[in-house]
């Protein structure tokens, strides 16, 4: 996940779950909006930006027709909101937020946040603060007990943001993953089968 940023614009609560920090809170010049579907171009842009930021620009596989229809189609895989900040060539995207609900057996509803995002030549003007806000007022607004996400171990600068905002470090817990052919070979095993009875 990535950049950090170290404002923190009021929040202001309203009906609409994308409004609930108005955007003259925000650092000057910036707007955080919810995506559109012609914003998938984009979206697709950043998501590759931000892995190679991780240093794994080969692991996106994702494509443009992939993102509109989960994140626009009839069921919603992921939401996404982009930070827009104003330059003196006019209005340019800076960043994304891009996140989806989760459940915990514990607590109940949670979000977790997928990607957080600015492009270098936007940092330092509290934006990827503002886009975690926003967030988090998401998340509060729909009565969420956990925001969570991932921040790669060797990001210090942003651990220790996250530590200053009074996020949990889950050291005991480590993250398990199947793809491709294991994941595949996980759902054929005869114990994937579903019985069902008349």
């Amino acid at each position: 996940m990535g950049h950090n940023e170290d404002i923190k614009p009021d929040a202001r609560v309203s009906s609409n779950p994308y409004n609930r920090i108005s955007n003259h809170n925000l650092p000057a010049m910036t707007r955080v909006r919810p995506a559109t579907p012609s914003d998938v171009p984009l979206i697709r842009s950043l998501i590759h930006e931000l892995a190679t930021y991780e240093r794994a620009p080969h692991s996106v596989k994702i494509t443009d027709t992939q993102l509109l229809e989960d994140g626009f189609g009839a069921v919603r895989y992921y939401e996404c909101l982009i930070a827009e900040h104003e330059t003196a060539n006019g209005v340019a995207p800076a960043g994304f937020a891009l996140f989806f609900p989760i459940y915990s057996t514990w607590q109940g509803r949670s979000l977790h946040l997928e990607d957080l995002f600015v492009r270098p030549e936007f940092r330092g003007h509290g934006i990827g603060k503002a886009l975690l806000n926003r967030v988090a007022a998401i998340a509060v607004e729909r009565g969420c007990a956990r925001l969570q996400w991932d921040v790669l171990n060797w990001n210090q600068t942003a651990i220790d943001f996250y530590l200053g905002l009074e996020a949990i470090m889950l050291d005991d817990w480590r993250r398990m993953r199947v793809t491709g052919s294991a994941l595949a070979a996980l759902a054929a095993s005869p114990e994937a089968a579903t019985e069902t009875t008349a």
